[in-house]
């Protein structure tokens, strides 16, 4: 239902962006409940202004923070933009000075917010334009990356209101939670995690919200629930997302069909998803000829030294299909960027400081160039 692909792909819909899709996603609801309710256990908010998909992962993951944010300070700046703007009224004017003078006023912690530094200005701008992107502030006047070079730049925003439902409700005082547990038990408070409604909803949370599960045991509750339920997960999965479930011995994957596209879906439109797909044929090749072996659970372990061969091997052989970025980037650079993103798409997992695990999801999605590929015809071959 392409209704559901939107609110799982759209952190919200904001009826002044688009009537008629916000009436459109209104009246599905009632349809998408028994799934988005049953079977996921999330919150459908709808208000006059907005619809909003409470998207809460069934397993926290490293790579599920915000993509553009690469320093905690950018998290507290947006967290204080939050509160700015909640004394604000809907459609009120403020300026980028009175919202400076803010954070720099009331930031926490034994850091300072100091604006004549050019990385304090570069944060708060990606903040702006995070917010700008996802209809929380409007711009009326100026333009905020000139803040990146000068402190003395001003600009004009409006509040647009929806920033109060950017935060997920809590039950409990988040004031008195000291960690990431307390944030992953403030939903079931006093409940048997591995039984029941609340595994069900962690189940399907994380079918649809991560690459992969992979088994972690025999004892493990979340995959002994996924192959007990199999054809009943199948049914859903074909009727709400008109996808595919695949059940393996020690994974299991969401495979979405050809018509799907997602923003945040594998493979993406970047040469580096490119790569991730080379490098598992790759590591395919080597498992066939014996270079690299499967333990049991068919993970690989292999040392980070080891790696960077491969990254190496698959530089000379598919490099100049890349772009000249990648193409030109020093190897060591190369091998941290191919460990990072196939780490986010659960193609491996670092295992301690100098190894790595290469999990069963590198050998289910391949790419290659044609045989008749050369540096002026790029192509990919999927298998």
């Amino acid at each position: 239902m392409k209704e559901l692909d939107i609110l799982l792909e759209n952190y919200w819909i904001i009826k002044d962006e688009d009537k008629e899709l916000f009436y459109r996603i209104r009246d599905s609801i009632k349809e998408l409940r028994p799934f988005i309710t049953d079977k996921l256990g999330y919150q459908a908010i709808i208000t006059p202004q907005l619809i909003k998909l409470e998207k809460i992962p069934g397993k926290p993951e490293d790579w599920m923070g915000i993509e553009v944010f690469e320093d905690r300070m950018e998290y507290s700046f947006l967290c204080l933009l939050l509160m700015f703007l909640e004394d604000k009224g809907r459609e009120e004017q403020f300026l980028l000075s009175e919202l400076t003078e803010y954070i720099e006023g009331i930031f926490p912690g034994d850091d300072k917010v100091d604006w004549t530094l050019y990385r304090h200005r570069r944060y708060l701008v990606k903040i702006l334009r995070f917010a700008l992107d996802i209809g929380m502030i409007n711009l009326n006047d100026g333009d905020e990356q000139s803040f990146t070079n000068s402190r003395d730049t001003e600009v004009l925003y409006e509040n647009t209101g929806v920033s109060k439902y950017f935060v997920r409700n809590f039950t409990g005082n988040i004031l008195l939670y000291n960690s990431l547990e307390d944030l992953e038990n403030d939903e079931w408070t006093d409940i048997d995690k591995d039984k029941g409604r609340i595994r069900r909803n962690r189940v399907y949370r994380r079918l649809i919200m991560a690459p992969a599960v992979y088994s972690e045991g025999a004892d493990d509750p979340d995959y002994l629930y996924i192959k007990n339920y199999r054809n009943m997960i199948q049914n859903d999965i074909e009727k709400y997302l008109e996808s595919d479930l695949h059940v393996h011995k020690n994974g299991a994957f969401l495979i979405l069909n050809d018509n799907k596209n997602y923003k945040k879906s594998f493979p993406e439109n970047k040469t580096i998803s490119d790569i991730a797909l080379q490098m598992n044929s790759i590591i395919i090749e080597k498992v066939k000829d014996g270079s690299l072996s499967k333990m049991e659970n068919d993970v690989i372990k292999i040392s980070i030294h080891s790696f960077e061969k491969l990254v190496m091997e698959l530089k000379n052989k598919y490099s100049l299909g890349w772009s000249k970025e990648y193409r030109e980037m020093r190897l060591n650079k190369l091998c941290g960027e191919i460990i990072k993103y196939m780490k986010n798409c659960c193609f491996i997992e670092l295992d301690g400081i100098n190894e790595l695990k290469i999990m069963p999801l590198a050998g289910k999605i391949i790419g290659k160039y044609p045989k008749d590929f050369n540096s002026s015809s790029e192509g990919r071959e999927n298998k």
